[in-house]
């Protein structure tokens, strides 16, 4: 396999057939040594994280296909702690789609005149760039057509999957005792056909999950998912 990409979670490789493999590391985002999905760097290292969020990620995506939800999914290689997934290609050089239930994290932040922690948001969504230097800045929709990231019917199109798989997510989630806050999800174009399709992965990584006001770790929760 052909290394092609190091991000901050994972390894991207492309194997002999011309699928992507994703490797999930044992690094986490965060800030101050604390994780945060919503953080635009590697905080710290949790060992046994990257085996759980590829647990968790495949649990979800595998629902998700059964489903018929377009995903990038093939299938998932425990031993290696990686999955095998459809090439595609993102929107722009990458947004990550917000979906938020309840105020926490940088949504407190930046509204904290107007907000409580906690209140309710409603499956609020927004979109950032994923741009490290900048701190992913959100970005309108008007914007994203504006600059050609995506067109407004694809704007439409992923907000539209986005609350579909969103809602999902959470359902599972109440259905085992627990809350989904928020949680951040990728699209993509698949480079097959153009199809819209979810792409990275679901996992505690990129969630925020609290039971009885009590917050769950990312290795706590993968724990409900095996």
């Amino acid at each position: 396999m052909e290394k092609i990409y190091e991000g901050k979670t994972k390894n991207v490789f492309q194997n002999e057939a011309g699928k992507i493999v994703l490797q999930f590391k044992d690094d986490v985002t965060g800030v101050d040594g604390k994780f945060d999905p919503g953080a635009n760097q590697v905080g710290l290292s949790i060992e046994g994280v990257g085996a759980k969020d590829l647990q968790m990620t495949a649990y979800f995506f595998k629902q998700l296909n059964a489903a018929g939800i377009p995903t990038h999914f093939i299938s998932d290689q425990p031993e290696s702690q990686a999955m095998t997934v459809e090439p595609a290609e993102v929107f722009g050089k990458g947004l990550e789609v917000i979906t938020r239930y309840r105020a926490v994290g940088s949504f407190i932040r930046r509204y904290d005149a107007y907000v409580e922690e906690g209140q309710a948001l409603d499956g609020y969504v927004e979109i950032t760039i994923k741009d490290d230097a900048a701190g992913d800045p959100l970005i309108t929709e008007d914007a994203l057509v504006l600059l050609n990231i995506m067109t407004r019917e694809e704007y439409q199109e992923v907000v539209a999957l986005n609350r579909q798989i969103a809602d999902r997510i959470k359902q599972e989630l109440a259905a085992k005792g627990l809350e989904l806050y928020d949680l951040k999800l990728e699209f993509g174009r698949r480079k097959s056909d153009g199809q819209i399709i979810l792409i990275d992965e679901i996992s505690g990584g990129n969630m925020r999950v609290y039971q009885d006001g009590r917050y769950i770790e990312p290795l706590e929760l993968a724990d409900f998912f095996k």
